[in-house]
């Protein structure tokens, strides 16, 4: 990934980004408010039938529940617009030259309107449960910073691949339900032994959502292992998609 090059093209960068917030929610009769209502709502279901089996702790299932919702909603846009993203501009892909790796970093980027939305909603919650942040709270923008790599690790993958490969699209609204119950949204991590945890964070969504739970609420011990893993995972799926992506880039033009 050419870094200088990104930055020559930033103003296409938040062109598009615009682009895709604009097309979001446009014609939308609550808007942004849809920000709100997947987690609020996902929070409400797996609280009325969940909350009773999951083990009590310190902090209140409804807002253990709505703080993994933040990234795991960063995440999931990200999955579902960037595998598709190439595509949707491929009439842009063949007629101008540019760095092709923003179209799909505009697709995750543009996910962070929802999540500052949320965010703010989630500071409401606490502040309901008289739940005071602690100075954890000044890793959240590093956390931030993992939830994009993430995402877009991933979303370079998927995007290349749709292009060379059609029916990957078919497949991404059930590898995002596997992902999500593969993730401790609705359950905590504690409920495997230690040894299995580490092996749980081959899941990089593990360590994110598990840092958000310690840098919002201090719910918990930082646990090292699981985010060291996660990281790990995170840089080689990174690095693994940019190769990709950069191999498959001078065709995308011919092949979309």
């Amino acid at each position: 990934m050419n870094l200088g090059e990104i930055w020559q093209y930033r103003e296409l960068l938040f062109i598009l980004i615009w682009r895709d917030i604009k097309v979001r929610y446009k014609q939308t009769v609550l808007g942004a408010a849809w920000a709100v209502m997947q987690p609020l709502a996902t929070m409400l279901v797996f609280t009325i039938f969940l909350g009773k089996l999951v083990p009590k702790g310190e902090i209140p299932y409804p807002v253990l529940t709505f703080t993994a919702m933040l990234p795991w909603q960063l995440f999931s846009h990200a999955l579902s617009e960037s595998s598709n993203s190439l595509i949707a501009n491929q009439n842009l892909i063949t007629k101008v030259y540019f760095p092709r790796i923003i179209i799909p970093l505009a697709a995750v980027l543009s996910g962070l309107v929802d999540f500052i939305i949320a965010f703010f909603v989630l500071l409401v919650l606490m502040a309901i449960y008289g739940i005071v942040p602690t100075i954890a709270i000044l890793a959240l923008p590093l956390l931030i910073l993992l939830s994009i790599a993430t995402a877009l690790a991933v979303g370079l993958w998927l995007s290349a691949l749709n292009v060379e490969y059609r029916d990957v699209r078919y497949t991404i609204p059930f590898l995002t339900q596997f992902w999500f119950y593969a993730s401790p949204v609705v359950y905590p991590v504690d409920l495997l032994s230690v040894k299995w945890q580490i092996l749980y964070a081959i899941n990089p969504m593990v360590g994110v959502i598990e840092g958000f739970k310690w840098a919002l609420l201090g719910s918990r011990t930082f646990n090292a292992g699981i985010m060291l893993v996660s990281i790990g995972v995170v840089i080689v799926l990174l690095i693994g998609g940019l190769i990709y992506f950069r191999r498959m880039e001078d065709t995308f033009a011919d092949v979309v």
